[in-house]
């Protein structure tokens, strides 16, 4: 019988009357680097929650090198030699590097009374100079890169020596250039003998690090593969119990100009930037993290105030220009991130939809609610919002739902001209693949749509033409068979060509 480091057998957790996980198995090899796939709602971070001693499991046997563990809590899991790396990284700002690493076990002076800061500081340049001796222990950990922040979590799980360690979507703020250093810091650290459990929606990251894959649907694990017999098509199809068709990408733009952006600039974040978006066609931005994408939609959307240019909308120009006067001109950002900035978690899909709207459904400051009922149910039913429920709370709904009413917002509000800032971060494969449908849809029926998004085989699915981004200015527009990989790459590392 093959050795494992971790079995997880018969695990079981329902919440009410919901079952979270039925008769889950689970068990990673030592030097092991295990994929756990599926859906949104498909019981990964419950699993991973019972792993690290965050919650209990009902039922259920999980062993360590055989040995087996009553994981209670957090403080079970680390002296198990389990180690979490969660995707909001777990750091105290202000503090040290080492500070930080020795965080709730600090090493003490020989009365016990007092900190062992040199101590600290010369454990923890140790354990650096095997993943990052650029990283001072002594800097103040909000100084540091994501991708350098992450890496400090990494040595806190080495100080704590442990041999299993769970990342849960570790590449959600990286570049790509960082997550290529991570996957160089996964195979050290598979060399050492450590189990790592990986957990992402990206399919390129799975198969470029992962040895196996437990994937997951509805709270069951229904199915173990070797990375290397699989393609994405046949994960993806196990994943959501159906295939997801792959479409060509289509185009509907017109000659028509919707959106004209002229010299719009702000300070050394946004320089001068110029470009148009006709109805019916997706505008891609890409580029680096810190490039200005984000920076440019929200100077259209009228978060931030700009220090030059102007925004015209059908020959209209945008003035006093604010987030009301934004959405009276009809433009609509999809920000980022939607649980901080799109939606009020505790409040109704209904509500939440109407948001930017509600004049449109309420007389005197009296909400009509027959109205109101009706048009979301009718907006949120052509978006195919699963469960169809107006009433549900919308922190209760997965990722890709919670899209799908930020996106019925503006189209509740006839909304011209859609702003999409990372549409599909943190959205499974399945959801990613309306989101994309949706996209078109709106492009089909007419609407300017500008989509910035760090993944490049994204940008390329759905975009008509390209622009690329670097340090707050747009260094090449690129269009037809020119939106390549190779290209958008070129353009958002080195300053190569100004020609837009």
């Amino acid at each position: 019988m093959e050795q494992f480091r971790l079995t997880m057998r018969g695990i079981n957790k329902t919440y009410g009357n919901a079952a979270a996980l039925q008769d889950v198995d689970f068990s990673v090899k030592p030097g092991e680097v295990h994929a756990l796939i599926g859906e949104n709602g498909a019981g990964k971070s419950t699993l991973l929650n019972i792993l690290s001693g965050v919650r209990e499991a009902d039922s259920g046997v999980i062993s360590v090198n055989g040995q087996q563990i009553q994981m209670k809590n957090p403080l079970s899991a680390r002296h198990a030699g389990i180690a979490m790396i969660h995707q909001e990284l777990q750091h105290v700002p202000e503090l040290s590097v080492a500070q930080n690493m020795f965080l709730g076990r600090p090493l003490t002076k020989a009365n016990g009374l007092w900190v062992d800061r040199k101590a600290q500081e010369a454990r923890a340049r140790l354990i650096l100079k095997q993943l990052d001796p650029t990283i001072d222990p002594n800097t103040p950990i909000k100084n540091l890169k994501v991708s350098q922040q992450q890496i400090v979590e990494i040595a806190r799980a080495m100080l704590d020596e442990a041999k299993i360690i769970a990342m849960d979507e570790p590449t959600s703020s990286l570049t790509p250039r960082e997550f290529d250093r991570l996957a160089e810091l996964i195979s050290d650290l598979k060399s050492m003998g450590v189990s790592l459990i990986y957990v992402s929606h990206k399919m390129n990251e799975i198969f470029k690090v992962c040895d196996r894959a437990t994937i997951m649907r509805d709270g069951r694990q229904v199915g173990v593969v070797n990375i290397c017999d699989e393609n994405e098509e046949s994960i993806v199809a196990k994943m959501v119990g159906r295939k997801i068709e792959k479409l060509d990408h289509n185009s509907y733009a017109t000659d028509r100009e919707v959106l004209r952006v002229e010299d719009l600039a702000r300070g050394n974040d946004v320089l001068p930037a110029n470009f148009t978006v006709r109805a019916g066609e997706v505008l891609g931005i890409a580029g680096l993290v810190g490039a200005g994408r984000t920076e440019l939609l929200k100077l259209i959307a009228g978060i931030d105030k700009r220090t030059g240019g102007k925004i015209l909308v059908n020959g209209n120009a945008v003035r006093n220009h604010n987030v009301t006067a934004a959405i009276k001109a009809g433009i609509g950002l999809v920000p980022e991130d939607r649980k901080k900035e799109g939606i009020i978690k505790q409040r109704a899909v209904k509500l939440n939809m109407a948001l930017p709207s509600m004049r449109n459904f309420t007389l005197a400051g009296v909400i009509n609610k027959l109205k109101l009922n009706r048009v979301a149910h009718e907006v949120m039913s052509d978006l195919k919002l699963r469960p169809l429920d107006i009433e549900k709370t919308i922190g209760t709904l997965s990722g890709g739902n919670q899209q799908k009413v930020i996106i019925g917002r503006w189209v509740a509000a006839d909304t011209q001209v859609f702003l999409f800032d990372e549409p599909t971060r943190g959205i499974d494969i399945g959801a990613k693949s309306e989101i994309y449908n949706l996209i078109e849809k709106l492009a089909k029926s007419g609407k300017a749509i500008v989509v910035v998004s760090s993944e490049m085989t994204e940008i390329i699915r759905i975009s008509d033409r390209v622009l690329v981004m670097r340090e707050g200015k747009i260094t090449k527009e690129l269009t037809g068979n020119d939106i390549t990989e190779d290209n958008i790459a070129r353009f958002a590392i080195k300053d190569v060509d100004h020609t837009v």
